[in-house]
C-alpha cells in the first residue's frame, strides 16, 4: 500500500509517461495544466495565513481523472516474479511455493525491486500498513511467521489479513469474514425494524429504499 499515493503523484514523471502513451501533446499539456496548476494557503486559528504555495506533486482527490492518472503512473510497475495485484492504490504480490524459505526469498527479492522502482518515481511505501501474510492448509505450521524483508526490516507478520474489504484467514474458509458480515447485518436489521416499527411504521416505498441501501448493499 501506498502512502499518500494521490498526493504524491509526480507531475515531471507523470507528464513523461503520459506522452508515451498519448499522441497528443495538447492534450497532454491540457491534463498537466488541470493537475498542476494548483495552490493553496494555511491559514491558523487566530487568523493568521501563510503566503500561496504552488502544489508540485500530486492529483486533485474526488475527480473522476485522479484514479486514472494514478494508474497511469503506476502502469510500469516492474516484472516480478509473484503475480502482482493492484487496485486503486492498494497493491498485493502473491506467490506459491512449497518451499516456505523459497516465498520468503523470492517475496523480500521482488519487494526489494518495487522499492527501486517507487524510489525512482518519488513514490512511497506505507510501511506500517505493508504486511506479509500465508494460505495453507498444514494446521501444523498454522502459527508459523513469514520472513519477508523491506529495507532490511522483516514486515508485520498477519494471521488474518483484510484486503478490499474481505476478511482472509489461512485456509481461506472465509469464516471471519462472513462473521463480521453477520453482525453488520444485525446492525442493519435492528435499524429496518425499528422503521417498520407498530406506533409510526415507514411506507413500502422507504422501507424498500432502506432494506437495498443497508441489507442488500452488505450482503452484496
Amino acid at each position: 500500500m501506498f502512502t499518500a499515493a494521490y498526493d504524491t503523484v509526480w507531475h515531471r514523471g507523470l507528464t513523461w509517461k503520459l506522452l508515451q502513451l498519448l499522441l497528443d501533446r495538447h492534450m497532454v499539456c491540457m491534463i498537466m495544466e488541470m493537475v498542476g496548476n494548483r495552490s493553496f494557503t494555511l491559514t491558523t486559528g487566530n487568523g493568521k495565513r501563510s503566503r500561496l504555495r504552488r502544489l508540485k506533486n500530486g492529483v486533485p482527490q474526488g475527480s473522476v481523472l485522479a484514479p486514472l492518472l494514478f494508474n497511469t503512473c503506476t502502469s510500469d510497475l516492474p516484472t516480478t516474479v509473484p503475480r502482482k495485484y493492484a487496485y486503486a492504490h492498494d497493491l498485493a504480490i502473491m506467490h506459491a511455493d512449497g518451499d516456505r524459505q523459497a516465498v520468503e526469498g523470492v517475496l523480500t527479492k521482488d519487494m526489494a525491486t518495487v522499492g527501486e522502482y517507487l524510489q525512482t518515481w518519488k513514490l512511497k511505501l506505507s510501511t506500517t500498513k505493508t504486511v506479509s501474510a500465508a494460505f495453507h492448509l498444514n494446521n501444523k505450521e498454522a502459527k508459523r511467521e513469514l520472513t519477508v524483508k523491506y529495507n532490511n526490516e522483516i514486515l508485520p507478520f498477519c494471521f488474518e489479513l483484510k484486503y478490499l474489504g474481505a476478511t482472509l484467514a489461512r485456509s481461506l474458509t472465509y469464516r471471519r469474514h462472513l462473521e463480521s458480515l453477520h453482525k453488520k447485518w444485525i446492525s442493519c436489521a435492528a435499524l429496518l425494524r425499528r422503521l417498520a416499527g407498530s406506533g409510526w411504521g415507514a411506507g413500502s416505498r422507504t422501507l424498500r429504499i432502506a432494506a437495498l441501501a443497508l441489507v442488500h448493499l452488505t450482503a452484496e
